[in-house]
């Protein structure tokens, strides 16, 4: 059963349920639909019991562990601007993107089995990630250090040509993330 929405967990079930998406999202990234519900619970280091608690479906858990890490990789903007230059912060997140979009690969049996079953997790996931990637480009742009003229959802198009492009190859796909912050450059 879960919380009312108004009201927020406890947290030892905080806890638990970050355990749950963090072993979740390893187990369906690893092993797709033949991942098992007790062997995430195991690695969770809960029982059977909390993970129905917290996800009364397999479809549940799924769809919150492609919601979770969606929401990590839109909350990264932001601290990465705080922490970094703009055209850093851009060239950080944007590993961060293909990392996520790495997961979502190696979850594409699981989430297509969600969607098989009547759910849609992508439903607001475009205008997430270009509202996250849209702050990186204004900054990097008033700082000088990228053109002004780049539109968020074409950088995201071309991030997801790249962790498709270069899914089974990190190194390869951080040339090409270095390939499109060079072609983002501000030239005089």
């Amino acid at each position: 059963m879960n919380a009312p929405a108004d009201r927020p967990l406890r947290a030892d079930a905080q806890r638990n349920r970050d355990l749950l998406l963090d072993a979740a999202a390893k187990a369906f990234t690893k092993c797709g639909l033949d991942a098992t519900l007790e062997g995430i619970a195991k690695n969770a280091g809960v029982g059977i019991g909390t993970l129905y608690r917290h996800f009364p479906t397999r479809e549940a858990l799924v769809e919150a562990v492609y919601r979770n890490e969606l929401a990590a990789v839109c909350a990264a903007a932001p601290e990465l601007l705080a922490a970094m230059p703009p055209a850093e912060a851009t060239r950080a997140w944007m590993d961060r993107f293909i990392d996520f979009m790495t997961r979502k690969i190696g979850m594409a049996d699981a989430l297509r089995a969600l969607i098989a079953s009547g759910a849609d997790p992508y439903a607001h996931s475009f205008e997430l990630l270009v509202g996250a990637i849209r702050p990186l480009l204004a900054a990097s742009a008033a700082a000088g250090e990228i053109r002004s003229d780049v539109a968020a959802d074409d950088i995201l198009k071309a991030l997801s040509g790249v962790a498709l492009a270069a899914s089974a190859n990190r190194e390869q796909a951080g040339r090409l993330l270095d390939l499109l912050m060079d072609g983002l450059r501000y030239r005089a």
